[in-house]
């Protein structure tokens, strides 16, 4: 299918709180290092292009960006690409940014469960690389099991600090979003998802339409069983492939129209540091699957 003229509104709308957004996003992840996320050994991006990616995706009506301190390679932050890229920021663009997981400077993940200070210490980080008096919603994102009150009830204080507008949970299970529930709004979920996720998943997705809260699926291209940040590589199941080539679209597009259809709270933020696939991925909020098309998919193994 032509990417030529469509943008991110093709796809609709939804609200992270009072924020508006295009339901097609884009995830910053794969921004700063060619091949998969967190990869030593890949090769820095090109600096020029990925400044380049995030002006088109701008200019193609993208105004939800998702990204973290913690997305870095030896020589690119994603942060400070979308800085200047981006800024000073138009006032509908909606930057999200993720907490709780930390890295030393040269890469290293920590196993520690983040302290308070230190959550406030990554939000003051996201703030200072953004250029921002205040972030517009910050993810906690969940490492391993146990409560996350004490984590999410910081963020909370920062909240009503006016350093946060909004909060959400990522990598999270139904029991984390009545405990964050419980004590601050949630405005959006970001969880893996695509073709083939797990019941618990579809349960988190259900749950969120229900309550009215965003579900971000992240992944969504790449499916369930491959979530290494590289995309969609592998075999394709022929099911995709049918559908992609009834549509003259490709199997990535297809994937994330399924999940757009999955219901209207979804804002998925497919991530990519090439500027066609970019475009590629824009497009396809304008796919409209049938029925059929739909029962098929689902019968898929991802």
């Amino acid at each position: 299918m032509t990417s030529q003229t469509i943008t991110a509104a093709a796809a609709g709308t939804w609200t992270l709180g009072d924020l508006e957004v295009n339901r097609i996003g884009f995830g910053a992840m794969r921004l700063t290092q060619q091949g998969p996320a967190f990869d030593p050994r890949a090769q820095p991006s090109d600096r020029g292009r990925a400044i380049g990616v995030l002006r088109r995706a701008v200019e193609l009506g993208v105004n939800h960006i998702d990204t973290a301190a913690f997305y870095f390679s030896p020589l690119r932050s994603a942060n400070e690409l979308i800085n200047r890229a981006l800024a000073p920021y138009s006032d509908d663009l909606v930057i999200v940014t993720k907490v709780g997981p930390a890295r030393s400077p040269s890469g290293e993940w920590t196993d520690h469960a983040v302290t308070p200070q230190e959550l406030r210490a990554q939000v003051e980080e996201n703030l200072r690389q953004l250029g921002r008096d205040h972030l517009d919603v910050v993810n906690l994102r969940i490492v391993g099991t146990g409560s996350l009150a004490e984590r999410f009830g910081a963020l909370a204080e920062l909240r009503e600090a006016g350093l946060i507008r909004h909060l959400g949970i990522s990598n999270v299970g139904l029991e984390h979003l009545a405990e964050a529930q419980a004590i601050a709004p949630v405005v959006c979920v970001q969880n893996p998802y695509g073709i083939g996720a797990p019941p618990e998943q579809e349960a988190v997705l259900r749950a969120c339409g229900e309550q009215g809260i965003a579900f971000v699926p992240f992944y969504a291209i790449a499916g369930a069983g491959r979530e290494n940040g590289a995309g969609a590589g592998g075999g394709e199941s022929e099911e995709v492939l049918a559908v992609a080539r009834a549509h003259g679209a490709s199997p990535a597009q297809i994937r994330l129209a399924w999940t757009l259809h999955r219901g209207p709270h979804i804002l998925p933020i497919p991530g990519t540091g090439n500027p066609d696939h970019l475009e590629a991925n824009v497009a396809a909020g304008a796919l409209r699957l049938t029925a059929d098309e739909l029962a098929l998919l689902d019968g898929s193994s991802g």
